[in-house]
């Protein structure tokens, strides 16, 4: 009955929720993303300088699905000082026939899984096959869902980490060496890191840390941290040297990490090779041979969170699980 609104909170939606099911929706959305069939206006931003943080909201419809949902997600990185997240989100899907909610959850690990298997994504399409270390600059819960993405799509023999925190670093290593069965080695430096075949940059950055003499032909990039305007996170000399593949061009160029060195016209729009969804439905080539550097500029697009929240939104149908909440 459309008067009644399902509620997971967070705990359910983390049991019905896997790495492996979140990269299979999420490449399904950037291929109907590449083929012209979602409708998904850039993220609107109310920003609380006082606080520093920000408050989002995504709306997204999958026509072939015919699903739509928005999310309401915040950034306030000062939260580890309040032992609250950095990022909490909420999803609400939306009946497309009356317009009615149909279920409300947490979005806050959900926005973790979808973003790593963004990243999982990235790396099947865009680093080099025979690619097999993976270096991480910044060791928060989005590189580990980045880590969990792209060990279901490669095979991984060693990775590098190192963060602004060495207890982070740490405890990244001890955790997640014992989910990929992979040693992870704890580095002082970022260029240290940088000598690997994909690198993964997820900090809240507002100037470049990788420089460009880092960077070795062959390397693919999966650059997270920035997701809001004057976030960067890459030395632009590596953009310029790239194929720099965004998620979507509109709201990469207002919040990606193209928004800045666009805004300083160091690069132009004609530098951005295509958007994922391209790559993923056949439509634009990303990497063309082994010597490309490839960049993936992820923003994170309210078509992943719909995409996602409709399969976990299924599943606990089927199981029975979730509160039933009367709307009227």
């Amino acid at each position: 009955m459309e008067n009644q609104i399902l509620w997971l909170n967070r705990k359910e939606v983390e049991s019905l929720l896997d790495m492996n099911g979140a990269l299979k929706v999420v490449e399904e959305a950037f291929r109907q993303h590449g083929l012209k069939k979602v409708q998904m206006p850039p993220k609107l931003y109310l920003y609380f300088k006082k606080h520093n943080g920000d408050l989002r909201t995504m709306p997204a419809y999958l026509e072939e699905q015919d699903i739509t949902g928005v999310k309401i997600v915040n950034v306030h990185p000062d939260n580890l000082k309040r032992g609250l997240p950095t990022v909490m989100a909420l999803v609400i899907l939306n009946s497309t026939e009356t317009g009615a909610p149909i279920a409300v959850m947490d979005g806050t690990y959900l926005t973790d899984m979808r973003t790593g298997a963004a990243g999982g994504v990235a790396v099947k399409y865009l680093a080099r096959k025979n690619a097999k270390t993976v270096g991480f600059v910044g060791t928060g819960n989005q590189a580990r869902t980045q880590l969990l993405g792209i060990n279901e799509v490669m095979d991984i023999d060693e990775i590098k980490a190192t963060s602004a925190s060495e207890k982070s670093t740490l405890a990244f290593k001890d955790d997640m060496e014992i989910i990929t069965e992979c040693e992870i080695t704890a580095k002082k430096t970022i260029k240290e890191v940088c000598d690997c075949d994909i690198l993964v940059t997820t900090t809240p950055s507002r100037e470049p840390i990788v420089m460009n003499e880092w960077i070795a032909e062959g390397t693919h990039i999966n650059a997270i941290g920035a997701d809001a305007a004057g976030k960067e996170e890459l030395d632009p000399k590596i953009l310029k040297r790239a194929r720099v593949v965004v998620d979507d061009i509109p709201q990469a160029s207002h919040s990606g990490e193209v928004n800045v060195p666009l805004s300083k016209k160091l690069i132009s729009e004609k530098d951005i090779c295509c958007e994922i969804g391209e790559v993923v439905a056949g439509k634009k080539k990303g990497r063309t041979k082994d010597s490309d550097i490839t960049v993936f500029d992820s923003t994170g697009l309210a078509i992943q969170d719909v995409a996602t929240a409709n399969m976990v939104y299924r599943k606990a149908l089927e199981a029975g699980m979730g509160i039933k909440l009367q709307q009227f």
